[in-house]
């Protein structure tokens, strides 16, 4: 299933956490490996072409020695939503945050493990809400 999408990690003081992820791992459940920006924080940015390479990412990015893991904010666009997506770490586990105007729409779970969870669409909220779609996760294995 081919479905493009961007991450971006800002993390203040976080260069050392990050570094072993600027390099391929295949021992990883995802692939790929981060890119630093060249920003005043610090800011590490990752695009996946498909969903399953990115399967297990923010599992792996909450277990990191994060020095100031309230600082940690995680910025996902998946290529069908509207405006980037905000996970912030609350209580050890990365949590989309709610952002005003905008829903996380789910499709029907697939219902078999051949295909990897669908994470679902940021949607704004005056825009119809397409057929099928739902705000309930009806997949509940986690997306990323």
């Amino acid at each position: 299933m081919s479905r493009f999408a961007q991450v971006i990690v800002l993390a203040p003081y976080a260069d050392e956490v990050m570094k072993p992820l600027t390099q391929p791992d295949d021992s990883r459940s995802w692939e790929g490996h981060f890119e630093q920006l060249d920003l005043f924080v610090g800011a590490w940015v990752i695009e996946f072409e498909r969903v399953r390479p990115r399967s297990g990412l923010l599992r792996h990015l909450e277990s990191l020695a994060w020095l100031y893991p309230e600082s940690v904010q995680v910025l996902i666009h998946d290529e069908d939503d509207h405006c980037f997506g905000l996970w912030m770490m609350r209580d050890g586990v990365l949590a989309e945050q709610p952002l005003p105007d905008h829903r996380r729409l789910h499709g029907p779970a697939l219902g078999t493990g051949e295909y990897p969870p669908d994470p679902g669409v940021l949607w704004r909220t005056e825009t119809p809400m397409p057929t099928g779609f739902s705000t309930a996760r009806q997949d509940i294995r986690p997306a990323w």
